[in-house]
């Protein structure tokens, strides 16, 4: 909600901004064109006036008219620039704060979009490797690298997803129904600072809604609130619901969500897939059930040993620091 009142209150100082620029631009316009206007109808009827006498025409009397009249609308001018309220979104707006939060005035439109960079799920991939999804059963398989950069440890990582693989800039390993929204992601988090079993369950819910995390794409979610948190054969398990900004309504709409999270041999990383879907579609269309399904069929392990070296793929220019 917070987000969403910071949104409206500069784009309501942006659009003013804007309306004042526009009014001075006009009033300058029409004021040099009825100059012009002025100079070029006056100098023409003097021109032809003159050559029927056989005199030589003089246009320094007419440029002094054109001129005269431009200046007399300079008050104008002055008074739409007093008018605007000067610096009223730098002077109200912790611009660098409002940046670093991942936010920006117009978020729906393509010029908030066109601004932002892709989501953060800490995935690389094994050099050579590629995400496979069986339309048949729906088994989605990828390797990726996790650890130090001087030392990577491959791990592979499979699930079972009702839902298509997404392609594109902003994807890394994907599954979603782009009509309802329903989908699950995978992402890695972090080094741990201790024990799996010991880490609280709050370093996930921050990795998962960091700022440049894949819910925030459009603004931080709120009401984020953890119903249930439990362990089972390694594999943690994190029930939340919380509210996301809608591209399309700008409205805040109610999610639900399951958090897998396991921490491979070898690895100081835990490797996540989260799925979720609307709070609506969650009861009644079903999707709390896919959701369950597919978070359920996570697993994450080592990678068997091959002669192969052990390389990241090149898709990033800050792999070193994902790694590190």
């Amino acid at each position: 909600q917070q987000q969403s009142s910071k949104f409206n209150n500069i784009t309501s100082k942006m659009m003013l901004n804007v309306s004042c620029f526009a009014t001075i631009v006009v009033v300058a316009a029409l004021s040099i064109i009825t100059g012009v206007d002025s100079f070029a109808f006056t100098t023409f009827e003097n021109h032809i006036a003159l050559k029927s006498r056989g005199e030589t025409c003089i246009y320094a009397q007419d440029t002094n008219n054109a001129r005269r009249k431009i200046l007399l609308n300079v008050p104008l001018i002055a008074s739409g620039l007093i008018a605007c309220p000067p610096n009223s979104f730098a002077a109200d707006t912790d611009v660098e704060s409002f940046l670093k939060s991942g936010g920006v005035a117009m978020p729906m439109g393509v010029s908030g979009q066109a601004g932002k960079g892709r989501p953060e799920t800490g995935i690389i991939f094994r050099d050579g490797s590629e995400i496979a999804r069986d339309s048949r059963t729906g088994d989605v398989l990828t390797e990726i690298l996790v650890g130090p950069s001087s030392d990577p440890t491959a791990i592979i990582a499979t699930f079972t997803s009702p839902w298509s693989l997404q392609t594109g800039s902003v994807f890394d390993v994907e599954c979603r129904d782009g009509k309802t929204g329903d989908g699950a992601f995978l992402s890695v988090t972090k080094p741990l600072s201790k024990d799996f079993a010991d880490t609280p369950t709050s370093f996930f819910t921050d990795e998962l809604f960091k700022p440049t995390g894949r819910f925030s794409f459009y603004g931080a979610p709120t009401d984020v609130k953890v119903k249930k948190s439990r362990v089972v054969n390694g594999v943690r398990y994190i029930d939340l619901s919380f509210s996301t900004l809608s591209q399309s309504t700008m409205t805040e709409i109610p999610r639900n969500a399951i958090v897998a999270a396991t921490v491979p041999s070898g690895s100081d990383r835990a490797v996540v897939l989260v799925g979720s879907a609307s709070a609506n579609r969650w009861v009644n269309k079903g999707a709390g059930e896919a959701v369950t399904k597919t978070v359920e069929s996570f697993r994450a392990v080592p990678a068997p040993k091959t002669g192969m070296k052990v390389r990241a793929r090149v898709n990033s220019s800050s792999i070193a620091d994902l790694l590190n």
